[in-house]
Parts: C-alpha cells; sequence; structure tokens
C-alpha cells in the first residue's frame, strides 16, 4: 500500500517552500490559526484526486502564493518570470514503474505525484498582451495544471495512484463533500469495470420502470410524456448514499457524521479494501469529549493506512503520539518534528490528564507554574513587573502542576521556546530547584525558585512581601485562621481576592520579577 513519505511545496498558498516528511502511519499536523494546516491537506488532496476540476474550482489564483505575484508585479513583467507552483508527493511505492522517475525538484529517481501550475505558452501572445499593460493584470486565466508521475506520465482522477479521502468537519453537512466522500468509498470499494456494469444495469432499471410504470399515465399526456432522469448526473453513483442502521449518514448530526465516516473509512482497511490515505480535517470540531475519545481510540487501532490529521485539539495530539507531530507556526513556514522527544515524556502526555499542550508548543515564551494560585496571579504581579500585560509581550502562563515540569522542559529543548520555570524550593532550595533539574537547564530554560528554604511556598513568599496588606485582607469576617495560615489553607480563594482587591499595588516577590526579566530578554 503506497504512503506519503514527502511534501514539497513550491509557490502555494501561504507557503512559497515547504518541505515535510510524513510518517507511514499516524500524522498530526497542528499549529495556529493562517499557519497552513488546511493549506497542507489541500495540496495533497489536489495532487493525490489530479483533478483539473478541482484545481479550477479552487482557482489559480486562491493557489499561487501572493508573495510571488507581488514579487512579479514589482519586476520586471516577463513571461519567463511568471511564478510556477509545484506540489509534489513523494510516495513509498518503489516497485511501481509508473510512478519512479526523476520529476521532480530533489532530481532524485524515487517514486512520486507531481502537480503544476504554470503559464500556458501556447497562449504566450495573449500572455505578453496582457503583461505589456501599465497596471497590475497578472495573467491567473493563462494558468493551466497538469499532473504528472516522476517518471513523466501523465494521470487523472479516473487513474490513481494514491486513494485519499477526505473528511472536513468544517463542511461535514455540505451536500456536496457527502457525495464526495459516498463516491471515493464506493470507488474504492468496486473496481472500474464492476462500478461501469452496475451503472449500465441501474439505467436499463430506469428505462424498465418508464416503460412498465409511467405508460398509463403518459397515454393521456397527448404529445408529451413523464421520463426518468439518466446521464453523467442521473447515475446510480450520484444516487447512492450510504446508511447506518437504516438512516442516512448526511441525515445525522454533525459530530455523529464525523465520528461515523471516520470509523467507516477505517473499517474498510480493515476488511481489506485499503483506502491509502485518510486526511482528516479538524475532527475535534462538533464532537462530544466522550465521541473524541472514541474516534482517537479508533485512529490510534489503525494499521492499514496512513492517516494525516490537522488539528487544534491537545488531546488528539498527544493521545495518538506526540513524536508523530508536525508544528506549524504563523510567524515561520518551517515545521517542527518533535520525533526526537524522549519516549518517556511522549508517554507521559499520552496517559496524562488533559493538558495545555497545544497553547505551550505553539508559544515563542513560556512562564511555567505549579498550581492555581499563582496562576491567578501571574498576571496581575506580571503587570506590576513590566507595566504591559502579558498579551503584549507575547508570554504566556501555564499551570502544569510540579511533578510535570520536566516534561515540559524536555519539550522546550527540542523546540528551542524559551520557558521559565517559576516554582517552590520546598525547604530545600539547592535541591528542589538547582540539582533536581541540572540536566534540564539551557539558554532557554531557567528555573526560579526563592533561595531563602524559610521562604518555602509561593504563599509565604506573597505573605512575607505583602504583610500589611495581606493581614487587612485576610482578618475579621469570619475568618478565625491566623492570615498566613488561612492562605495556605485556602490557596486560590487568597488569590482571588488579592487579585480583586490589590492587583495594583502588589509586591512581586523577588524570584517572580527575576524571572519575569530573564523571559524578556
Amino acid at each position: 500500500m503506497p504512503n506519503i513519505t514527502k511534501l514539497k511545496l513550491t509557490h502555494f498558498k501561504r507557503f512559497k517552500q515547504l518541505e515535510i516528511n510524513f510518517n507511514p502511519l499516524i500524522n498530526t499536523i497542528i499549529g495556529d490559526n493562517e499557519a497552513g494546516k488546511s493549506t497542507i491537506i489541500q495540496a495533497i488532496e489536489l495532487v493525490a484526486n489530479g483533478s483539473r476540476h478541482k484545481v479550477e474550482s479552487a482557482s489559480i489564483e486562491s493557489l499561487l502564493n501572493k508573495e510571488c505575484v507581488a514579487e512579479f508585479l514589482n519586476g520586471a513583467k516577463t513571461i519567463v518570470n511568471l511564478p510556477k507552483l509545484h506540489a509534489e508527493l513523494y510516495l513509498s511505492d518503489e516497485g511501481n514503474p509508473d510512478l519512479v522517475g526523476r520529476n521532480n525538484s530533489d532530481k532524485a529517481n524515487v517514486p512520486g505525484l507531481h502537480m503544476i501550475c504554470e503559464p500556458n505558452l501556447e497562449l504566450a501572445n495573449e500572455i505578453n498582451q496582457v503583461l505589456a499593460e501599465d497596471n497590475d493584470n497578472f495573467p491567473f486565466e493563462y494558468y493551466v495544471v497538469r499532473f504528472i508521475t516522476f517518471s513523466g506520465e501523465a494521470y487523472s482522477g479516473y487513474r490513481r495512484f494514491l486513494k485519499s479521502l477526505t473528511i472536513d468537519s468544517a463542511q461535514i453537512n455540505s451536500e456536496y463533500a457527502n457525495k464526495e466522500y459516498i463516491k471515493t468509498v464506493y470507488d474504492s470499494t468496486a473496481d472500474h469495470p464492476t462500478r461501469i456494469q452496475l451503472k449500465n444495469e441501474y439505467r436499463q432499471q430506469k428505462v424498465e420502470f418508464q416503460n412498465n410504470n409511467l405508460n398509463d399515465i403518459n397515454s393521456t399526456l397527448g404529445g408529451y410524456d413523464f421520463a426518468i432522469r439518466s446521464g453523467s448526473k442521473f447515475n446510480l453513483e450520484t444516487d447512492l448514499t450510504l446508511t447506518q442502521d437504516q438512516i442516512p449518514i448526511d441525515e445525522r448530526g454533525k459530530g455523529q457524521q464525523c465520528f461515523v465516516k471516520t470509523k467507516f473509512a477505517l473499517a474498510r482497511n480493515a476488511n481489506g479494501q485499503a483506502i491509502d490515505l485518510i486526511l482528516l480535517e479538524e475532527p475535534e470540531n462538533h464532537l462530544s469529549h466522550t465521541n473524541m475519545k472514541r474516534l482517537i481510540s479508533k485512529i490510534a487501532e489503525s494499521h492499514e493506512n496512513q492517516i494525516i490529521i490537522a488539528t487544534h485539539n491537545s488531546l488528539i495530539s498527544t493521545r495518538l503520539d506526540l513524536r508523530n507531530s508536525i508544528l506549524l507556526n504563523s510567524s515561520t513556514p518551517e515545521p517542527l518534528t518533535l520525533t526526537d522527544l524522549p519516549n518517556s515524556t511522549a508517554k507521559f502526555f499520552m496517559k496524562a490528564p488533559d493538558n495545555n499542550i497545544l497553547e505551550f508548543v505553539l508559544s515563542t515564551k513560556v512562564i511555567l507554574v505549579e498550581g492555581d494560585a499563582e496562576y491567578i496571579l501571574m498576571s496581575a504581579l506580571y503587570k506590576r513587573s513590566t507595566g504591559n500585560s502579558l498579551e503584549e509581550d507575547g508570554v504566556h502562563i501555564i499551570s502544569v502542576g510540579g511533578t510535570s515540569f520536566k516534561r515540559y522542559m524536555d519539550l522546550a529543548k527540542t523546540l528551542g521556546i524559551r520557558t521559565a520555570v517559576i516554582r517552590d524550593n520546598d525547604e530545600d532550595y539547592q535541591a528542589k530547584c538547582v540539582n533536581n533539574y541540572s540536566d534540564y537547564v539551557a539558554d532557554n530554560i531557567q528555573v526560579f525558585a526563592d533561595p531563602d528554604n524559610s521562604r518555602y511556598t509561593f504563599e509565604v513568599c506573597m505573605h512575607q512581601d505583602n504583610q500589611v496588606t495581606c493581614d487587612a485582607l485576610f482578618s475579621g469576617g469570619g475568618i478565625t485562621k491566623p492570615p498566613l495560615e488561612f492562605m495556605l489553607d485556602n490557596k486560590a480563594e487568597s488569590a482571588l481576592r488579592l487579585v480583586d482587591n490589590h492587583a495594583d499595588n502588589l509586591i512581586v516577590p523577588a524570584y517572580i520579577e527575576e524571572a519575569i526579566v530573564w523571559i524578556n530578554a
């Protein structure tokens, strides 16, 4: 069964250049908005399908990189300088001579598929007339699309070397998307001769119904007849649907449709009628937490095909192993991977309770804290220290729990994320905060704690540095315990009261001040 080993894009939408390597089974593409996740799914789908119609529907204007278009219009506007779009799928099917060749940007003798959008040189005179105009008229309409294998052989949707299926939760209720899904499943189940035979028999059944059942009515219409529609728009494949428990899948809720369609596609593989590649676009949309976990289990159990998932969901990325992740950031086109993440850390996130892993990996500056109280107060402490908000400086605060610090530090080391760890010294600063992290600190990772062992926890530090404020706030009104004892017993509530009543005049503990200065250095 063929799978994608590498994708290369040139001048495709937001990517002037992009190269991504894929695993043969599960791949999760994660990134923030406008990072290019959907672009990658679309590129793979267009190349795999080999459909000019799909490219024309998307439009060359929307596919061609806008920066390249602008550079052309601002430079020498000659036909030889017009940018070309390339999308290449490098495949694993080395035994297929129809696929193997050097028609790729690597010039390597390997199997693959290549989509090229370029000016139609048969219309060179017309293109030159457009370019001679003194305006910003780019000749999108004079571009053509070609689909070739790396051997140089043309291919199309009628001869597909990679059977792919796309499930886009954003369009899950679209009539067109449902028809495309059903058609793809049908094509993967019945070979071409069988489909032709069934289509012919279906048409004959329509003729027979018309002749046998409509004659009496038609005899009353004079020169007119009722007839059954036939032709390319009204045939077996356009009339087919899929049902589960006698209910058409397109009549189910959006979340259930996503779950059923994915489960069904995976089941085809288990039955030996494989779809080579399943593309899932944000499958978390419309799914309940329970169904999300069920879907993840189904995907994790699949070993018959390649699955590429574009997601914002931490649960998907962690449960399917972070080492299968491809990370995109809107500020850079270069993808990052976590293949070198320690096995123990990958397994920790697979088994850990729901976490903020995506918030972490998509950040550039992160402060990790170990409790709710620190998390609640950090925004106010940060503003007191810098005069800015966390959002203005692009700093994220994440509460991870003290036992998880090292796992996030592994991620920070792999991805180069600037990470400040703020923790309690637990009455032994040297052992707990220095020696404990000697193998984890780096130029981009530092640990901050109060070096005074008597200031063993966050509440003690806040109380000592803001004693007048805390003693007044946490005395009387039904509070019978001493202020510090109350703060230690009611950490989150105490933090909330401090934020609500004294956010603008709190004194920031020195070790937290130090962390804030460092994170912005």
